[in-house]
């Protein structure tokens, strides 16, 4: 039926009433909403006693001071409370400040977190305390930046999400250095649990290396309640060099999604640690062939993991580029579930050096995977492998419809087709079979990688986490009195400084804070005569360089516990870096025990390299990085590297290394000794090791092509973790055979000893 023309008004005229109408509502809710600008916590807390749904609280532009802030309202989904920056990025919250969320539709924005650290727990908190929870509440656009206890291992936490239906988003975390997840969602009550958080476009930026437990970036849930559902969904985030542990994600609950994430050049790997039933797909990940970088580690019951890729990942064991584990039966809710149904599909593996199968199998660890099925995945490796190791029972997954590249033989018979695979770069950056026929297997091209410029707040910069070496500018320092260290006071980090020809007289401890070079115009032409107990001393930003120096110790006082290089006395929390190359070093023999350089308690080195150095005549050690003797699995040296180093008359070890205890969430130490001489080391009375290098829990050691000459044995306990150690190509003259030590295990050694020669 047709509508007359007065009747056509009508109808229109009563729906531009109503429309009319709605807007005035919506008007006259919105026109009471306000806004207060605070300058002080006092003016702050005044303003937050009457506020109200809609209203907006804004923090002046500047420091803000130890400031506790408690953001507690009752918002509507309409009209939600806000507090926010002036400006953002312009209100740094500084020394002991933190943030806690409680009430209903809250949203904070716009602020920085430097320059101190969180005098609780954790530093954003959506709660204020275990009974007053934040729901339907966002927290966006905000930077905890370097924001680290001084302490390295007093465990802290950066966001913590509590209650349901809370938001993280498009937010910085860059740069934890002390223990402590960085980011965790809580399921501890049932106000948490079933919470349907998004944690969604931020940049994980990058985390050093712990060299402990406890550095994960993102846990969900935890052991203890890591059989209820979380249906947490993590996605779009971009995970930079975020090295803190083996765990980069830590599931530990149920029903989540894990959608979509970039891992670039990140150590470890997205690991379904505890939980059911969670989705793990579109996430790529990028290892650039990084040492230890990961994907994704398989445990538990009903996983899916699906149309993810994977490049250019180098880990293994727990920490590969891919993994699936074995459990424990009848496993306690903390240790290892069985794998049981899950799903591994349509997953790309290019040039990614391990996948591992019931890997972590042991006595303990017996159940196989059952019930589960690895179909259409694409695995392709310039190395002709497809990286495939078995630990154990493998009948309980079914494979089908896997491909690999011609030239592959695979390791499992069934399931697997050798065929010609070309591979081309799209425009999303990942690399596809060019063949249509392949189109179906591996991952789909619809994956779009959020990149680093999309994650996180765009007014804030991305930095580089450390300052390289040799970066700066260059200084000619002359060897008149005071030079050398006014040149040293006037450095900045990154510099480099050139010493002339001659000698120059160190009157006083060369405290470091910055990163340095220092280096001789000419080499063997620059003579340093250190005159205290002391040369150098590493502090907190502190990273040390000599090239082509010649250090003599013969006016060292005679005092005890000298030591030519030392880090702090005090626990350190920020990593080091410490590279010597072409130097020769002697007399270090004014007095018993007098060491080339020690490690002090709780330091921690990302790398030690020597390369083309001479030692000679020194009573104590060369390295001492055997501090961390409480066995909590801490240690003093990521990479130890010595190479083409001639070390002559060396009283102690060359290397002491300890890493102690039962924790396999670390990958190091790493001690790599690669063509030096070493000439009548290691025998004196007070080297208590009697070892010329002695190693103590290493993960990853490697000695080849060195000679030894009338000296003590390398000594090699081997603790957790299925250690890995080479020792081939050296010659030992009047040197006894290597030692090595099974400590946790039994049976026979699992040293690889290889063209050793006894002479």
């Amino acid at each position: 039926m047709q509508l007359t023309s007065y009747a056509k008004y009508l109808t229109l005229s009563s729906f531009l009433i109503m429309i009319l109408l709605a807007g005035c509502s919506f008007s006259s809710s919105t026109s009471a909403a306000k806004e207060f600008l605070v300058n002080n916590p006092k003016e702050y807390t005044n303003v937050l006693k009457n506020i109200k749904a809609g209203d907006s609280v804004i923090l002046a532009n500047g420091t803000w001071q130890n400031f506790e802030i408690v953001f507690k309202g009752k918002g509507a989904k309409n009209a939600p409370i806000t507090l926010r920056a002036e400006t953002p990025g312009k209100v740094i919250l500084s020394g002991q400040s933190n943030l806690r969320l409680a009430g209903e539709y809250l949203i904070v924005s716009g602020l920085v977190f430097k320059n101190g650290y969180t005098p609780t727990g954790e530093v954003i908190s959506f709660r204020r305390n275990k009974d007053d929870l934040a729901y339907h509440s966002r927290v966006t656009e905000v930077v905890i930046d370097n924001y680290s206890n001084p302490e390295k291992f007093e465990q802290d936490k950066w966001v913590v999400m509590y209650g349901k239906h809370n938001r993280f988003d498009h937010s910085n975390l860059v740069g934890k250095r002390n223990g402590g997840v960085t980011m965790a969602v809580r399921l501890n009550t049932e106000e948490s649990q079933q919470n349907y958080h998004r944690i969604d476009h931020n940049y994980f930026g990058p985390r050093p290396i712990l060299g402990s437990n406890g550095g994960e970036t993102l846990r969900i849930g935890t052991s203890h309640y890591s059989l209820t559902d979380s249906f947490t969904t993590i996605e779009n985030n971009y995970f930079d060099r975020c090295n803190g542990e083996v765990e980069i994600i830590s599931n530990k609950s149920g029903k989540n999604n894990i959608l979509n994430n970039v891992f670039f050049e990140s150590r470890g790997t997205l690991t379904l640690r505890h939980g059911n039933g969670n989705v793990v797909e579109g996430n790529v990940f990028f290892g650039n062939g990084v040492d230890h970088t990961g994907g994704i580690r398989v445990i538990n019951r009903d996983q899916i993991v699906r149309n993810n890729y994977m490049e250019g990942l180098t880990g293994y064991r727990f920490g590969s580029g891919f993994t699936v584990m074995n459990g424990v039966p009848n496993s306690t809710i903390n240790r290892y579930h069985q794998v049981d149904n899950a799903l591994i599909e349509n997953n790309s593996l290019i040039n990614v050096d391990h996948f591992h199968l019931a890997a972590g199998s042991d006595v303990e660890r017996s159940a196989a995977p059952i019930n589960s099925r690895i179909i259409n995945n694409l695995i392709v490796n310039n190395k002709n492998t497809d990286g495939i190791t078995i630990f154990d029972d493998i009948s309980g997954i079914q494979f089908s419809g896997n491909v690999l590249p011609t030239g592959t033989k695979p390791s499992i018979k069934s399931g697997f087709s050798v065929e010609p695979v070309e591979l081309k770069r799209a425009a999303n950056g990942l690399l596809y079979p060019t063949s249509e026929a392949l189109a179906n297997k591996g991952a789909t091209k619809n994956i779009q990688p959020i990149s680093k410029d999309q994650a996180g707040v765009s007014w804030y910069a991305k930095s580089e986490p450390e300052v390289e070496f040799d970066s700066g500018k260059t200084t000619q320092v002359p060897s008149a009195e005071g030079a050398f260290f006014e040149a040293i006071n006037n450095a900045q980090s990154g510099d480099v400084l050139i010493l002339a020809d001659g000698n120059y007289d160190i009157s006083k401890v060369v405290k470091l804070t910055k990163t340095i070079t220092i280096k001789a115009m000419n080499k063997g032409q620059t003579t340093l005569y250190p005159q205290r107990s002391t040369l150098f001393d590493i502090a907190d930003f502190g990273n040390l360089k000599l090239v082509n120096l010649i250090i003599d110790a013969k006016q060292t006082p005679d005092s005890a516990g000298n030591t030519l290089i030392r880090t702090s006395r005090l626990p350190m929390q920020r990593n080091y870096r410490l590279e010597l190359t072409g130097n020769e070093i002697k007399n270090l023999n004014v007095n018993h025990s007098f060491h080339m350089f020690d490690a002090g308690f709780r330091s921690f080195a990302d790398h030690i390299n020597f390369t083309g150095n001479t030692f000679t005549d020194v009573t104590g050690d060369i390295l001492r990085l055997n501090k961390e003797t409480d066995d909590l699995g801490i240690y003093n040296a990521e990479y130890v590297r010595l190479t083409g180093n001639v070390f002559n008359n060396i009283e102690g070890a060359v290397v002491k290394v300890y890493r102690g205890g039962t924790d396999e969430s670390t990958f190091g130490p790493h001690v790599i000794m690669h063509k030096n001489r070493l000439n009548n080391v290691g025998k004196g009375k007070r080297n208590k090791s009697h070892a010329a290098v002695n190693l103590h829990g290493t993960q990853v050691t490697n000695l080849s092509e060195n000679q030894f000459f009338d000296s003590a044995p390398i000594k090699i306990e081997h603790t957790v973790g299925e250690p890995i150690t080479e020792i081939t190509d050296n010659d030992f003259s009047k040197t006894p055979a290597p030692e090595i030590l099974e400590l946790t295990v039994s049976g026979p050694h699992t040293a690889k000893l290889k063209n050793n020669r006894i002479l």
